[in-house]
């Protein structure tokens, strides 16, 4: 037979495949279920990478000129070439007045319109909440969609509007606050006399010279857009204004960048500025979410395929004893994992299509998670990318097979598995310790990795712990068992491999799960604490302003709360990140009785001055910052400030990790108008309770559902791996379980012995899950919270009471087809 060559090996191949067809169902499940994970995060990916913000306002001209809302950070990193990171802001970047006389002067263009935008807000009583919210602009930029009358006349006058009709609302619509579609022709609103009515959404639309007051950034725009004359072609007309801006010199208001001339969908781009930061958050958040995908799949798989090829043991001696080659033996055995794999993966990649549909849909169909203007486009050549993501998992199937079949028929040396396997105990352990001197976003990347290498270590190392966990158990088994527990022990010593097999898919399942809902629970948890602690504020008030509630009777006082972002450079592990962090803007005098950050060092009475800061204290001493000390900021336009640190506060989860004075912050905002308006009465009482202050990262709740749903399908997919594994090494003991009941043991016994089997896998799994996820998420509280973790008990009753019925039928589920 040493001469076989290939239609050996294929004869090899599909004899084993049609004789162990029930052994290769369970790596056939895995392999479908992965696909279809990564095939629709795939598909997610490559939306995203192709999303873009959606063209509106801006759908008629040929070039939009811009400011540069990113903002770049280059800095040399140990011992390499210097590198450049960059962030999305959030805030408009504007640009100078001087830009449209620049632009109207290039060839080829017909005219040069620069769009003012500003807030209408139609006031109730004197510290009421506003009636209604409208945004405004010139009539002259409504031709740039363009958008036109459909009744009366544009507005001449200051006191003049025209209003957009709000596309899709009317009476019992659902029309939003803002919607104008019952105006009419004479109306006013705003207190505004209506003159005319034009098509497009829900706006109102005065006089440049009336805009230009109202938007209130003197010798700024908030964009040029730029008609072409007929017949120049767009690239043409580009390059034009690119060249004439150049010339020009001509940089934005805010950091002194170069002004950005944009065409097609990034054109809209300067419409809705936080659909581009949103949509690389969402990128971010795949990449690390099909990382982790790709790394359990490997796990999972290695151990499937593994039990499966193990089962094959004596099969492969015979090969062996009879000539075969062991090259030929790798390849027979390869060529089963890939058509078993390349089946499955075929049926995953279509099954990903409806999963990813399903998920988009359902992120499209909530009000507010997707951010207003974000396209996220699904081509139909896109869903190619589930054939390749189908090639990915057929790839590591076919890896995990060749690994688990390496000199088939010698047993490997045990040294240099339990070496491996320390090893990666060992850097599992270092990554929990850096993410407990670390913080943020750092901290979680450390504590996953530190998960993910901890349970690849006990996988490794699957045999002893199992061996060591059952010598603890063993003369308890023995002594308080009986028959069942004698043969539970004798056979967990002589089958310390397949116990340790049984027992990699338990640990994971527990691991993951109780890492992926205790970070999130412990932060919450933390910062809810914080939250409540911090808002001492009688009444909470939106839509209205601290100077207008400060009248209100029994008001003794009261601060504005305006909400933007911050980007902080900074550099980790050598290497330069740029954070995009949301802070807080407050009236210093106000804060009594209404906000209590916790301070530490330092007093807030500093804020009411320029150019301070208040610092969280975990952030200070990232910063080594304290009272009297300067930090770097850019705020929410770009514009880069050095700050002077007036106070070190504790309560950062729930507020941000900085506090800047309003006045400071309010110039660098799209609106500066108060999110929120804390009190504080004379009598010291609300009639209602004051919802806590916190800030939220922008996109955060749709990173959140995103996250959710795809932890929540890996999850599903860890305890497939438990079943599948318990059930196909039960079904290889099959002749054993017939022989034992040759011999005289009763049904009775062999059930009680099953129990016992699955009692042992079911504590001994979730003790070593427990620990391997302990370690990580116990670092990660501690550098966040300064606490431990925390899991509510009810989910710690979910994990353990899923974990108990997935391993007793992986357990029974065999059995009980063997007797049927």
């Amino acid at each position: 037979m040493t001469s076989l060559g290939n239609p050996a090996v294929r004869l090899l191949a599909a004899r084993s495949l049609r004789s162990h067809r029930k052994a290769w169902a369970a790596v056939f499940a895995a392999v479908a279920v992965t696909t279809a994970l990564l095939g629709a995060l795939a598909l997610a990916a490559g939306s995203a990478g192709l999303g873009h913000a959606r063209v509106e306002r801006y759908a008629a001209a040929a070039v939009v000129v811009a400011g540069d809302q990113e903002v770049r950070w280059t800095t040399k990193p140990w011992g390499s070439e210097p590198t450049t990171v960059t962030a999305g802001l959030t805030e408009r970047v504007r640009v100078p007045s001087a830009a449209v006389d620049v632009v109207r002067a290039v060839p080829g263009v017909r005219a040069a319109v620069p769009d003012h935008t500003f807030v209408v807000r139609e006031q109730g009583a004197d510290g009421s909440p506003d009636r209604r919210v409208y945004t405004g602009r010139s009539w002259e930029a409504a031709r740039l969609a363009p958008y036109r009358l459909v009744d009366g006349r544009e507005p001449r006058r200051a006191d003049e509007v025209v209003t957009g009709a709000g596309a899709g609302a009317g009476p019992g619509a659902g029309a939003r606050a803002g919607d104008t579609s019952g105006v009419r022709v004479g109306d006013v609103v705003a207190g505004r006399k209506v003159v005319g009515l034009a098509d497009g959404p829900a706006a109102l639309y005065v006089t440049a010279a009336e805009a230009r007051k109202l938007a209130g950034h003197a010798g700024a725009a908030d964009a040029v857009g730029v008609l072409a004359r007929p017949g120049v072609p767009v690239d043409t007309l580009h390059a034009r204004v690119r060249a004439a801006l150049d010339r020009a010199g001509l940089e934005d208001t805010a950091s002194g960048r170069p002004l950005r001339a944009l065409t097609g969908d990034g054109r809209g781009g300067a419409e809705h500025l936080a659909a581009p930061p949103a949509r690389m958050e969402l990128l971010q958040l795949l990449a690390a979410v099909s990382g982790t995908l790709v790394l359990v799949a490997a796990l999972v798989l290695a151990s499937l395929v593994a039990q499966a090829l193990q089962q094959r043991a004596a099969e492969r001696e015979l090969l062996l004893s009879v000539g075969a080659a062991p090259r030929q033996i790798r390849a027979a055995a390869g060529r089963e994992v890939t058509r078993v794999a390349g089946l499955a993966a075929l049926l995953g990649a279509v099954a990903a299509v409806p999963v990813f549909l399903g998920l988009w849909s359902a992120l499209r169909g909530r009000t507010g998670v997707v951010p207003e203007g974000l396209e996220l486009p699904v081509p139909p050549w896109l869903f190619a990318a589930v054939l390749v993501a189908a090639g990915v998992v057929v790839g590591i199937t076919r890896l995990v097979a060749l690994s688990a079949t390496r000199k088939p028929g010698r047993p490997g040396k045990g040294g240099v598995r339990k070496v491996v396997g320390i090893v990666l105990l060992l850097l599992g352990t270092g990554s929990a310790g850096a993410a407990g001197l670390q913080g943020g976003e750092a901290a979680a990347a450390a504590a996953g990795a530190a998960t993910v290498t901890l349970v690849a270590g006990c996988a490794v190392l699957g045999p002893w712990i199992a061996g060591a966990a059952m010598k603890v158990l063993d003369r308890p088994f023995r002594r308080l068992g009986g028959a069942p527990g004698r043969l539970t022990a004798a056979g967990a010593g002589t089958h310390s491999r397949r116990l340790g097999a049984a027992l990699v898919p338990v640990v994971l399942v527990t691991s993951f799960a109780l890492v992926q809902l205790s970070a999130g629970t412990t932060m919450e948890r933390a910062a809810d604490a914080q939250a409540r602690a911090a808002t001492t504020a009688d009444l909470s008030l939106s839509g209205t302003t601290a100077e207008r509630v400060r009248k209100l009777p029994g008001v003794d006082t009261a601060t504005d709360v305006l909400r933007s972002t911050v980007v902080l450079a900074r550099t980790e592990a050598g290497s330069p990140r740029l954070d995009r962090l949301p802070v807080l803007g407050v009236d210093a005098a106000g804060l009594a009785g209404t906000l209590d950050p916790g301070v530490v060092a330092g007093d807030l009475a500093g804020l009411a001055r320029p150019g301070t800061v208040a610092v969280g204290a975990a952030m200070a001493d990232s910063l080594d910052a304290k009272p009297g000390s300067t930090v770097e900021l850019r705020l929410g336009d770009g514009v880069r400030k050095r700050l002077r640190v007036v106070a070190v506060y504790e309560r950062s989860l729930a507020l941000g990790e900085f506090l800047l004075p309003k006045a400071e912050l309010a110039p660098h905002m799209s609106d500066p108008y108060p999110a929120r308006v804390l009190a504080a009465t004379e009598r010291g009482s609300s009639a209602s309770p004051v919802t806590p202050e916190q800030v939220t990262l922008p996109g955060a709740e749709l990173n959140g559902i995103v996250s959710a749903a795809i932890v929540s399908a890996i999850g599903g997919l860890t305890l497939l791996s438990v079943l599948s594994t318990l059930t196909l090494i039960g079904a290889g003991r099959r002749g054993e379980h017939r022989l034992l009941g040759q011999v005289g043991a009763s049904a009775g016994q062999l059930r009680r012995m099953l129990g016992l089997e699955a009692g042992f896998l079911t504590v001994t799994g979730l003790i070593v899950g427990a620990v391997v996820g302990a370690l990580p998420l116990t670092a990660f509280a501690w550098s966040l919270t300064g606490g431990l973790p925390y899991l509510p008990p009810e989910q710690a009753a979910l994990i353990a009471g899923t974990v108990v019925v997935t391993v007793v039928a992986g357990v029974f589920l065999p059995a009980w087809r063997q007797r049927a």
